[in-house]
């Protein structure tokens, strides 16, 4: 039996220019939710949902590579998921590019049971 070892593709998620800098937005890319984040230099995403209680990321500030969790404050690097007071902890992170004027994100399917 042989696996699938292709790479998911990248998806367009938001035009360049509509996320301003030091924020992000939320967008259900391949059945997950993403956390797109523009930092004045380019575009970063990660898993939307903070493992602490579940608080979309996406809506916290970004400032200086780091999201901040709306709810309790917990941080979180946007270029490798890590959070900063125990790196251990990571949410996934996506790679991006740009494709003309729209970002297009790669992000594996979510899971199935």
């Amino acid at each position: 039996m042989t696996t699938d070892q292709t790479e998911p593709p990248f998806l367009p998620v938001v035009r360049t220019g509509e996320i301003p800098p030091g924020e992000g937005r939320t967008f259900e890319v391949a059945g997950r939710l993403v956390a797109v984040f523009f930092d004045g230099n380019g575009y970063h995403a990660m898993d939307d949902l903070c493992p602490h209680m579940g608080a979309s990321l996406g809506s916290g500030p970004l400032v200086d590579g780091v999201v901040t969790c709306p709810w309790h404050a917990w941080r979180f690097g946007v270029c490798d998921g890590a959070w900063c007071d125990n790196p251990a902890l990571k949410v996934d992170v996506f790679p991006t590019r740009l494709a003309g004027d729209m970002v297009e994100v790669q992000v594996p399917p979510a899971e199935t049971c």
